[in-house]
């Protein structure tokens, strides 16, 4: 499985914080940051498959997938950080910086205190971490 961009993590807690996700017991849909587009995230077993553009065409998990794996306690996050990522439009943060994952994650940190932004990275790099390890295949369709 290819790395899968720090910013995916970002974006996921945006969408858990933001109840963008809608669970169900095979499948949930996830809401874009700018709510004009949804993906529907399948899985059976270890398999994921999501048609949102990282996961079905760059092959890893994209924040839709990770999104569902925190909600089934596949992966943890810091509820204590949540609130910092209501509402935040990941979409335009990230055209306006051309795709530039780190300059969008850098303007979304200047938001905040600098002992609110250490809490921030270091409980994404803790979920990152473990999003690393998981034990997952992401597919395009599954069987």
């Amino acid at each position: 499985m290819k790395k899968v961009p720090l910013a995916k993590v970002y974006e996921a807690l945006s969408a858990i914080s933001s109840k963008r996700v809608i669970m169900n017991d095979t499948e949930a849909i996830v809401y874009s940051s700018d709510n004009k587009k949804q993906y529907k995230v399948q899985w059976l077993d270890n398999k994921y498959t999501s048609n949102d553009n990282a996961t079905y065409w760059q092959g890893y998990s994209g924040y839709p997938v990770i999104a569902v794996l925190m909600l089934q306690k596949k992966i943890s996050y810091n509820e204590e950080i949540l609130s910092f990522f209501k509402d935040i439009n990941w979409h335009d943060l990230n055209t306006k910086h051309k795709r530039n994952y780190e300059k969008a994650i850098k303007e979304f940190l200047e938001l905040y205190s600098t002992e609110e932004q250490n809490l921030i990275v270091n409980s994404i790099l803790k979920s990152y971490q473990e999003l690393e390890k998981v034990d997952i295949q992401i597919v395009r369709k599954l069987d």
